[in-house]
């Protein structure tokens, strides 16, 4: 196989046919659309009702929940859970507000939490680009939120979570955070001219830590609660776009099992490559046990450990600086590996074999 020049962006455009490098870097502009869209949104919601939100969605569309749980999780007076199954659980009623989340709209678990929910008497929301759910939701009379479609779900990050975040604002469930999203998007501006293509290696993060993935399997660490969404992105997007196994696990509770992993197989420790991602967001004990753990604990392991910090002030700033450090890297991740990052030939293969 030709050897991969990631600076050679001629190369890099020959193997991403499809731009996922290019969805990736027009995550802000996604961002502004879907705040635009929302502005002339309505929420219609009995609030006084709502004991329980819960989002129900597979794959890259309910990685928004996942964002959003963690985000305001900690503020929100109610619950906030995600869903990733055919069926409801048992405590859905009428008193749970369920947002059905597909990108397509033809996600066939999401479908049946849909039916289940409705049929339960929960309040519902529907966020889809078209496809069978919008069908359902206009049918139902059931609130819907249209988002552009024409992309890959896992590369509709921004299309799926702002919608998400600004429904159980306008609920008055949480409160609007502005001033952090304006931060975010400039953030996001700044930092993808450093992460695109045509940003040398020598000066580009998300370059540097796809050679370090190389040929690794990839292993990463997260605090839980606000990095914990983008540790599991981490690892969904290194799966998806660069067709490789990947991982993830949370302080603290690797702290109490996987820790003691690093001895044996030699041979596979030494194909780990551990990440551990970091925010001043994380619980004190949590940055002093990632401390401990990288530099003293793991010390004689033969994987490969960095710890890479998140950026920016706010809470929504330093987790999508860590989302698009992420989404970059599993791309050049692809490219190394002689693939395009858009195709996922095994997940249309399950899809096919399912409706045969």
């Amino acid at each position: 196989m030709k050897r991969i020049n990631l600076d050679d962006v001629s190369q890099l455009q020959a193997h991403d046919a499809a731009d996922m490098l290019g969805a990736i870097y027009k995550l802000p502009e996604q961002m502004e659309l879907a705040l635009d869209l929302m502005k002339r949104t309505a929420v219609s919601l009995d609030r006084s009702r709502v004991k329980t939100i819960l989002i129900t969605g597979l794959g890259g569309s309910a990685v928004g929940g996942d964002l959003l749980r963690t985000y305001v999780g900690d503020t929100c007076p109610v619950p906030i859970l995600v869903n990733r199954g055919y069926t409801m659980p048992s405590y859905v009623g009428d008193d749970t507000w369920v947002i059905a989340i597909s990108y397509s709209g033809n996600t066939e678990e999401t479908l049946s939490a849909y039916e289940e929910a409705k049929a339960r008497g929960a309040q519902l929301t529907a966020i889809t680009s078209g496809g069978e759910l919008a069908e359902r939701a206009r049918r139902d009379g059931v609130p819907l939120v249209s988002v552009p479609s024409g992309l890959q779900p896992r590369a509709a990050v921004g299309h799926l979570f702002v919608p998400l975040l600004s429904l159980v604002q306008k609920s008055g469930l949480v409160a609007e955070r502005v001033e952090e999203m304006e931060e975010t998007l400039q953030l996001l501006r700044d930092m993808r001219d450093e992460l695109a293509p045509t940003a040398q290696t020598a000066h580009n993060l998300a370059k540097q830590i796809a050679l370090r993935l190389h040929g690794k399997i990839p292993l990463i660490h997260s605090s839980t609660g606000l990095t914990e969404a983008i540790a599991y992105r981490w690892k969904t997007q290194i799966n998806e776009n660069a067709q490789t196994l990947a991982f993830a696990h949370s302080y603290p509770e690797l702290n109490h099992n996987e820790i003691v992993g690093f001895d044996v197989p030699s041979e596979l420790i030494e194909r780990v490559e551990v990440i551990a991602l970091s925010s001043t967001f994380d619980h004190p004990r949590v940055q002093k046990r990632i401390s401990i753990t990288m530099s003293e604990v793991l010390a004689d392991a033969r994987c490969g450990r960095s710890q890479l910090a998140a950026r920016g002030e706010s809470a929504l700033a330093q987790m999508f600086s860590l989302l698009l450090i992420g989404d970059y890297a599993s791309a050049y991740l692809a490219v190394l590996y002689g693939l395009d990052p858009t195709p996922v030939v095994k997940i249309e293969q399950l899809k096919k074999r399912l409706a045969d």
